[in-house]
């Protein structure tokens, strides 16, 4: 079976999204100084606050997905709406700059789901299915492309292979038990390599935040970023899925590559 020259043309614009570079070109554009530079900046202290609030919003937004997120029924993705709401929260952000981040942060990441959860409905997920809100959970694994070789620059499908066991292990233990033993390890596993790669992309946003000029406006400017870096991470991933669904997963990911 072979893609129609429209199918063909959404898997090029998931390829566009899920291979262009990640949130650290767009914010470094922003405040005209390279990501990497303000990262080296930062304390050990600092980067081991952003792990600790990484992780707590993580295990928020994991609850978020699995309870709350199939209330939601329209159909058609409201990306300016949940832009507007992550973009007040970066204000948050811009004010108090690094010690803004804990408060800011499971805020900004539940809008973040709630936005990729649109987006996974109206390329038609079902999101009753544990494995598709799980999936939501997944694309904050995804980083896109950056001169950096590191934990969120591997490519999208290795990205998804990486976290395949830890996402099917997790929603088998959900299915039979529910979520009331977070401590499980099959629980435990899928937050830590979630968060382990989104706390790469919180770091990135943190250290443009320190930035002493970026203040209020500038903290909503940041944010906008990163829901906008999110959504189109969740765009293209579930493109990607809703053609494995109708053509098999190896014919995809063959004209993935081919591309």
């Amino acid at each position: 079976m072979t893609l129609s020259p429209s199918e063909i043309s959404d898997l090029k614009r998931a390829k566009t999204f899920l291979e262009n570079p990640g949130l650290a070109a767009k914010v470094g554009n922003f405040v005209g100084t390279p990501i990497e530079t303000m990262l080296k900046k930062l304390p050990e202290t600092v980067i081991a606050t952003v792990n600790d609030v990484t992780q707590k919003s993580i295990e928020k937004a994991l609850d978020v997905a699995l309870f709350t997120i199939d209330k939601n029924e329209r159909g058609v993705s409201s990306n300016w709406w949940h832009k507007f709401a992550v973009g007040a929260t970066g204000v948050t952000g811009g004010l108090f700059g690094l010690p803004g981040l804990a408060i800011e942060l499971p805020v900004s990441t539940t809008i973040m789901l709630r936005s990729i959860a649109d987006i996974a409905r109206s390329e038609g997920e079902n999101l009753h299915s544990t494995d598709a809100k799980l999936q939501c959970l997944q694309v904050l694994a995804l980083g896109g492309t950056s001169k950096n070789d590191n934990g969120t620059e591997v490519g999208y499908f290795a990205a998804r292979t990486a976290l395949a066991k830890a996402i099917s292990e997790a929603a088998a233990h959900v299915t039979k038990k529910g979520l009331s033993q977070h401590g499980a390890p099959a629980i435990v596993r899928l937050i830590s390599q979630i968060a382990s790669r989104f706390s790469i992309v919180v770091s990135e946003k943190a250290a443009a935040q320190a930035v002493p000029i970026v203040g209020a406006i500038g903290g909503a400017v940041i944010n906008t970023l990163f829901i906008d870096h999110f959504q189109d991470m969740g765009r293209g991933h579930f493109i990607v899925r809703r053609l494995e669904r109708q053509h098999g997963q190896v014919e995809i990911r063959q004209i993935y590559d081919s591309l």
